[in-house]
């Protein structure tokens, strides 16, 4: 029987977060998607649903789901595309369909190609032999980290002298963050840079607890760093981001902002913190986070195409 393929609708954002546990369980043995987080993928301000998004259904079984959307303005278009393990050739469908809408994307923003970027677990549903037969390659790994926490270790550190962490408290806090965002993050890999109004999307700020991202600033330099930490996670604390500017650097005062993350989660009573980090990342991240104690739980590649 043929697969019946249609466009995601809002309502079907619990029938999504269902597929994406169920791949969850088989790629990394638990599931970690929350409905939240497929509510607001589907609310990107730059996806149409109706053009940007797809389901196949196996009869009544949602068997694959896959989204495009664009925050470059340019070639650089990005992809989410899931199925299940048995029903590869709905996965083949979604992905030509895919490329196909993201070639259409990056021409209407005056580009002559599409520079397609989709993120998979290292060892995913897809069938791997189907993506790379489609002109697909690996161009990055990154590793998502976790962390125990213990109440009775993980206590709030004493800043150094001259040195203060803050946590944002007011508008002109939370510009500051994004501010310090975009510098940290300028030079890293597949970097796109954010309006505030974008950014407050891209990190869910209406779900976001504030007191959960901080500031940190020197006497002699002011703000250089950030950290965005969010507890609406079932699986684990998680923190989405930290940077610290480059002139900035090699103070400790990332691993500051690390320890006052495990502090505030561990005194919520989270066991465990987790966060993603680019294994090539230039400016030490990696390094950082095993002296902190965090560990791999799983990696995921960035697959590239180019369309023409």
């Amino acid at each position: 029987m043929p697969y019946l393929l249609r466009a995601v609708a809002p309502a079907d954002a619990s029938a999504v977060t269902e597929l994406l546990n169920e791949i969850d369980r088989i790629e990394i043995g638990r599931p970690e998607t929350d409905l939240h987080s497929v509510e607001s993928d589907l609310k990107h301000p730059g996806i149409d649903l109706d053009h940007d998004s797809w389901l196949a259904f196996d009869g009544p079984r949602l068997v694959a789901y896959a989204l495009v959307w664009d925050d470059s303005k340019g070639e650089r278009i990005d992809a989410d595309h899931y199925v299940l393990p048995d029903h590869q050739q709905a996965g083949e469908l979604l992905l030509k369909a895919v490329e196909t809408r993201a070639l259409e994307k990056a021409r209407a923003n005056g580009a002559s190609k599409a520079v397609l970027h989709l993120h998979l677990n290292s060892a995913p549903t897809t069938d791997l032999a189907l993506i790379r037969a489609r002109g697909w390659s690996v161009v990055r790994r990154y590793h998502v980290l976790e962390r125990p926490l213990r109440a009775a270790e993980d206590l709030p550190p004493v800043p150094p002298a001259g040195v203060r962490v803050r946590a944002c408290s007011d508008e002109a806090d939370r510009k500051q963050a994004h501010a310090l965002y975009q510098a940290s993050f300028a030079e890293h890999f597949d970097f796109q840079p954010r309006p505030y109004e974008q950014w407050l999307h891209d990190i869910h700020a209406d779900r976001l607890d504030w007191s959960l991202v901080w500031l940190v600033s020197t006497e002699d330099l002011g703000d250089v760093g950030f950290l965005i930490a969010r507890d609406d996670r079932e699986a684990m604390g998680w923190i989405r981001s930290v940077g610290v500017v480059r002139e900035g650097r090699g103070q400790g005062l990332g691993g500051l902002l690390l320890r006052q993350a495990f502090a505030a989660f561990a005194a919520r009573g989270r066991n465990t913190v987790g966060l993603g980090v680019d294994t090539e990342n230039a400016t030490g991240a990696p390094v950082l986070y095993a002296r902190h104690g965090m560990s791999v739980h799983y990696a995921v590649d960035t697959w590239e195409i180019v369309v023409s």
